[in-house]
């Protein structure tokens, strides 16, 4: 496996309160990397340090070998860096598949194509997109009336419009029944290894972090406390005592 994304020595402050503190991270080609902690911990400043959305005070941050500290996310979006948000952005007035042309649209560099006409053109691809998201029955329903699952599977259709290398998902199953957060997971983890999509995800429902991640990044204060497979991560008295409690085994 090889290096995706790397960060290193990442340091965000506001004001007096330093909200990230020297965070390393690697995440390699087709790995699922899940980044857990208590609330304020740093995870998702890391996020934005990452995506670009935040300059960070110090360190530096590489997408396939390559420095992005601080490049805004439209620019890395096409050197290949996507995100999903906690709440899927979607205009909810089109339909599921004139969302995703739109989103094709732009990322080949034809955002002044978005009247009908110039989305049309990326229709077989937009379908190609929700067939393989499991969503290509609703393409034309419009994206305000879905399911609120549904409406996730459409934010990732948008975000795997844009070829990434590298996925961002701030917490992809929130707001989801516990059935269809597993079927969702399922799919980011087959789309990942299919297509050597290195995918990070902060998640607050440990079933679906335990369950899914290759290894887990636990932050406390800004800090890394530890990095590991999921066993590891699930063993570590630190993590427990800080963050997953003594009763995860009955939970996980």
């Amino acid at each position: 496996m090889s290096a995706l994304l790397e960060a290193r020595g990442l340091v965000k402050s506001f004001g007096p309160f330093r909200a990230v503190d020297g965070v390393d991270l690697v995440l390699e080609s087709g790995e699922m990397l899940a980044m857990i902690g208590p609330n304020g911990a740093g995870k998702s400043t890391c996020f934005n340090l990452i995506n670009g959305q935040l300059a960070p005070d110090a360190g530096t941050v590489f997408l396939t070998g390559r420095e992005i500290t601080g490049q805004p996310p439209h620019r890395l979006a096409r050197q290949g860096l996507a995100r999903t948000f906690q709440v899927a952005a979607t205009f909810g007035s089109m339909s599921v598949a004139e969302n995703v042309e739109a989103a094709l649209c732009v990322a080949a560099g034809r955002g002044a194509s978005l009247w009908p006409g110039g989305r049309r053109r990326y229709r077989a691809q937009a379908l190609d997109l929700l067939e393989r998201v499991g969503i290509a029955a609703q393409a034309e329903r419009q994206c305000g009336l879905l399911a609120y699952g549904d409406l996730k599977r459409v934010d990732l259709a948008l975000a795997l419009a844009q070829t990434p290398k590298v996925l961002l998902m701030d917490e992809p199953t929130a707001g989801m029944a516990p059935g269809e957060r597993a079927q969702l997971m399922d799919l980011v983890s087959e789309i990942a290894r299919d297509g050597a999509i290195a995918v990070l995800f902060t998640e607050h429902d440990m079933d679906v972090v335990f369950g899914h991640a290759r290894r887990i990044v636990v932050l406390d204060r800004g800090q890394v406390l530890t990095v590991g497979a999921p066993d590891q991560v699930r063993d570590d008295p630190r993590v427990r005592e800080i963050y997953l409690g003594p009763d995860l085994e009955e939970s996980c």
